[in-house]
């Protein structure tokens, strides 16, 4: 009983804030509202940690790697896994939503007469400038900016790799960046203390808001997304740890996976759980250079539950506006679009995905009056959605691990605690 306390002190703490937050929000409703800015003191925290920590833990990864070809085989099977998972995940939403009528006629007529006429400026999207604007920023300070993740994370590639490359002389800027690598995470620890406050008003202010404000077509899709997320995390990421090490891989997933899964649905934000990723996945005997490699990638280019929520969105105006799907090209479009508009999400809360919904609606065609009501669907589907993504990630990094270090992988692992 000790040793369980012991292990689990930290994650029962934040199930019981989380508890308490909910109950707080059903029993006050709006005036719960009044606590928000106690969860936004500590989402604010952890966003700008975020920034030097995502830099310091990538470039310290990369000049700690002992073989640039070992470096090479991480990347290349990150990019393998994760477009492996999220064709089964795009799989999955296009199966869940395809039989299914998120809305009927009554309802959408409804929605659509409720919609206010407002004129929004349509931007015409170029995808070649829209992967530039991606990658890359065109002033250094707008690098270190939550906004900027992907290129930020470009860039610590590109110093890292400069770094080693830079041998002897490079020493000293490795030492600085790992001496400051250090101090990042324990400021990191600094902020967890005040976690079951900051996720509890979080949960309370959100629990308020939303609780009895949905319309029924979003209700439907609320429901319908939670089972499948439920199904996916449970079914689909088992399977995964399963593959990768055995009975002692899904051992392993199911004991860490509980604080990232938390600060996920809590947070809202894929780039708020990265330190809780991190940790978990060296719990489960992930190496540092591959756990500290594939969660921040992980944070803009694999989105599980956002790419489900991206065909949840696009079946939704499907139904809504009575639109048939008849041929096996329109099927795949659908797909593809889904895919890359998992792209243009950033990693943080409610309202980074603006520029993807309007992707979706400009590349399917509908009326840009459309807008709130994916906005909607994104705010109500987003704590499941995060949480996919988030876990999705510690996944990839079990895959990553069992085909960059062997099938063996977990009998020869470090223990990391």
């Amino acid at each position: 009983m000790k040793n369980f306390l012991s292990n689990y002190k930290s994650t029962i703490i934040l199930i019981v804030a989380i508890i308490v937050g909910s109950f707080i929000g059903l029993i006050f409703q709006e005036k719960a509202t009044i606590l928000s800015p106690f969860g936004d003191i500590f989402l604010n925290l952890l966003l700008v940690i975020i920034i030097p920590l995502i830099f310091l833990n990538i470039t310290t990864a990369i000049t700690k790697m002992k073989s640039p070809k070992r470096m090479g085989k991480i990347l290349g099977v990150i990019v393998i896994v994760f477009l492996a998972m999220s064709l089964i995940s795009v799989f999955v939403g296009f199966a869940a939503t395809f039989k299914s009528d998120l809305v009927s006629l009554e309802d959408g007529e409804a929605i659509k007469n409720s919609l206010e006429e407002v004129e929004t400026k349509q931007e015409e999207l170029n995808i070649l400038q829209r992967t530039a604007n991606l990658l890359t920023v065109n002033d250094f300070p707008k690098l270190f900016s939550k906004d900027n993740i992907t290129a930020l994370l470009v860039a610590a590639i590109i110093f890292g790799t400069a770094v080693r490359m830079s041998k002897e002389k490079g020493e000293m800027v490795r030492q600085f960046l790992e001496s400051a690598n250090s101090v990042v995470e324990n400021v990191l620890k600094i902020i967890m203390y005040y976690a079951p406050i900051g996720l509890g008003c979080y949960m309370a202010s959100m629990v308020g808001s939303f609780g009895t404000t949905i319309a029924i077509g979003y209700v439907k899709t609320f429901i319908l997304y939670t089972i499948v997320s439920i199904i996916f995390f449970v079914v689909f990421y088992t399977l995964c740890a399963f593959i990768s090490g055995g009975k002692k891989g899904v051992k392993a997933f199911w004991k860490n996976a509980i604080p990232p899964t938390l600060t996920a649905l809590a947070t809202c934000s894929s780039a708020a759980s990265i330190p809780a990723n991190i940790k978990a996945s060296k719990c489960m005997g992930v190496s540092d250079d591959i756990a500290e490699t594939t969660i921040p990638l992980g944070t803009s280019f694999h989105k599980d539950g956002t790419i489900i929520g991206s065909m949840f969105k696009i079946m939704f105006l499907v139904s809504l506006f009575g639109m048939q799907i008849n041929t096996f090209s329109e099927i795949i479009g659908m797909l593809g679009i889904a895919l890359v508009a998992n792209l243009l999400i950033t990693a943080v809360p409610i309202g980074g995905g603006t520029i993807s919904e309007m992707f979706i609606i400009s590349m399917m065609g509908f009326p840009v009056a459309t807008l709130p009501i994916l906005t909607i669907i994104a705010t109500i589907i987003d704590a499941p959605a995060t949480a996919l993504n988030s876990v999705g990630d510690s996944v990839a990094s079990l895959l990553v691990a069992r085909f960059v270090d062997g099938k063996d992988w977990m009998k020869n692992k470090n223990k990391n605690i």
